[in-house]
């Protein structure tokens, strides 16, 4: 997809785009876990968060050809451009800094391995780490950090 297709897509509703955006599964316990070690961790401040049920982060998934109610896969949105699955996991640890970014040599692990890895973690997440009733919600410090 082009960079930035989404500003042209009208049932994309606008928002800002100034930092790279990671889109989750709210109501995914192992999801929101890994939201919270990442906003701690990212100090420099370079991530957005989004629930993927909210209409945003709905409209994103369907505009990314994804399927609205099924949040197995986490976005990383940077640069107008999109990740999704493994790559967006390996792209938010590399942008932590040390040592978390040592986590991108992931990348080394064919991708005829690595997705079919990442699908089995989503496909089990439910009954592994729960699921939460309500969508994870930001303290007030947290926040300016979600859309």
């Amino acid at each position: 997809m082009t960079p930035y297709s989404y500003r042209s897509d009208p049932s994309v509703p606008d928002f800002s785009d100034d930092r790279a955006i990671i889109v989750f599964d709210g109501y995914c316990v192992m999801c929101s876990g890994f939201m919270r070690f990442v906003l701690r961790k990212d100090r420099k401040e370079h991530f957005r968060f989004l629930p993927a049920q909210s209409p945003l982060g709905e409209a994103l998934y369907v505009h990314y050809g994804l399927k609205a109610g099924d949040y197995d896969s986490v976005l990383l949105i940077e640069n107008g451009e999109v990740r999704v699955k493994w790559d967006a996991s390996l792209g938010v640890f590399e942008n932590l800094g040390w040592p978390w970014k040592l986590a991108g040599m992931g990348r080394i692990l064919p991708k005829f391995l690595a997705v079919p890895l990442y699908d089995f973690i989503a496909r089990n997440r439910f009954n592994w780490f729960g699921r939460r009733e309500v969508c994870m919600i930001p303290t007030a410090e947290e926040q300016s950090r979600f859309l």
